[in-house]
């Protein structure tokens, strides 16, 4: 499912009732826990967090006009979807997570490389995404990402 907007107001306002509530409530728990520097925005059609130009002026490999991505939150046919970038790119932060997760909810992870998909609204471990949203600073981020870019 493909929302065309062009603000994280927008992305909402155009979502499906039964949707609405939790992608607030996803955005609120990253926003509260956004570590400085990374910034929020419409990113590949879906709301991103992203390092801009300013702090990271060479922007992403794909595709350098565009700041470095961090994290993404969409509306998908079936399920709310949260990309983490650093969860494909740290293991110690994907273990971490994976053993967490099992601490905050009761559903079986359902996750790719750095997507997490959440098919029942009611049972989004919020707090856990805000402790997730928080572990990994602006400069660490830009670490990782540069590290795995040398490989």
């Amino acid at each position: 499912m493909q929302i065309y907007a062009e603000t994280v107001e927008g992305y909402i306002a155009l979502l499906p009732e039964d949707r609405k509530e939790a992608i607030r409530k996803l955005r609120k728990s990253v926003l509260d826990n956004l570590p400085e520097g990374f910034i929020e925005t419409i990113s590949y059609g879906m709301i991103g967090y992203v390092v801009p130009h300013s702090i990271y002026p060479k922007g992403y490999h794909v595709d350098p006009k565009l700041p470095l991505p961090f994290i993404n939150i969409a509306s998908q046919k079936n399920f709310i979807s949260l990309y983490h970038m650093g969860l494909y790119a740290d293991k110690g932060l994907l273990e971490w997570f994976v053993k967490e997760y099992s601490i905050y909810s009761k559903s079986r992870l359902d996750m790719g490389k750095s997507c997490i998909r959440f098919k029942d609204v009611a049972r989004i471990p919020f707090s856990l995404i805000g402790k997730l949203t928080s572990r990994i600073s602006v400069n660490e981020w830009i670490q990782i990402y540069e590290s795995q870019l040398k490989r």
